[in-house]
């Protein structure tokens, strides 16, 4: 196991859900975060009893390469290295198959945040997490990256991509000791789960438990790489 003390943490989305439940592990387990979010104001206050020493919040915006560049910059300036990111921004909008209106900007919108944004992130980090020698990457994907269910294929078509970009990572960092996985979570307790109402809300997976396995995941030595971590709530078959 990695020694997490000093390690830098990069999260986008960090404010709500999934990003806010690891980030607050992460701070609790004595990691440095440097947090991106579309509002800064958002990020203020969501650690208890954070230190300035271990905390950067940062402007960042899928849809804005300008912000990409710019956290990274300001996160090195803070903590002079990034020893992991975690690719948790994503967005979801009804795109199927069989739609009769053209959905081509709902789809343009999640490419841009679930697949181009994290691809933009991972290039501009790469140099450190080469240098850091143990650098980690997290993707964070879905069920749905690994299954498609029905003719709802827009979400699963930039998931599907998330994953590739995992295994391409993963492939390309390897002789430098950067490490990446793919989190595909099916149901998660969160905003953008709370119309679903084919699974009560109470049987969805807690973001904590997400959390929590983030944190494991990131701590493995070199010579334990989780490529792909998937994650239900209920007992679906994945084919």
């Amino acid at each position: 196991m990695l020694n997490n003390n000093g390690r830098v943490v990069m999260i986008s989305g960090a404010n709500r859900g999934i990003g806010l439940a690891i980030a607050r592990n992460l701070y609790k387990a004595g990691y440095s975060l440097s947090l991106g979010s579309r509002s800064i104001d958002s990020l203020k206050g969501i650690i208890e009893n954070s230190t300035e020493d271990r905390i950067i919040n940062c402007y960042f915006d899928a849809n804005d390469k300008s912000s990409h560049k710019n956290w990274v910059i300001d996160t090195v300036n803070k903590f002079s290295k990034i020893d992991c990111l975690i690719n948790n921004a994503g967005i979801v909008e009804s795109v199927s198959v069989d739609d009769e209106e053209d959905n081509e900007e709902a789809l343009d919108r999640m490419w841009a945040v679930n697949v181009k944004a994290p691809l933009s992130l991972t290039r501009l980090t790469l140099p450190y997490l080469k240098k850091s020698g143990s650098g980690r990457v997290i993707n964070v994907a879905s069920l749905a990256g690994k299954a498609v269910y029905g003719s709802s294929v827009g979400y699963s078509m930039t998931k599907f991509a998330a994953v590739a970009l995992s295994h391409a990572t993963r492939h390309g960092g390897w002789d430098y000791g950067v490490r990446c996985t793919a989190l595909c979570p099916g149901y998660v307790a969160t905003d953008m789960t709370s119309e679903v109402e084919s699974v009560p809300i109470d049987n969805m997976i807690s973001p904590t438990d997400l959390a929590e396995l983030v944190k494991t995941v990131i701590s493995l030595s070199n010579s334990a790489s989780v490529a792909e971590l998937i994650v239900n709530c209920k007992p679906d078959i994945i084919a």
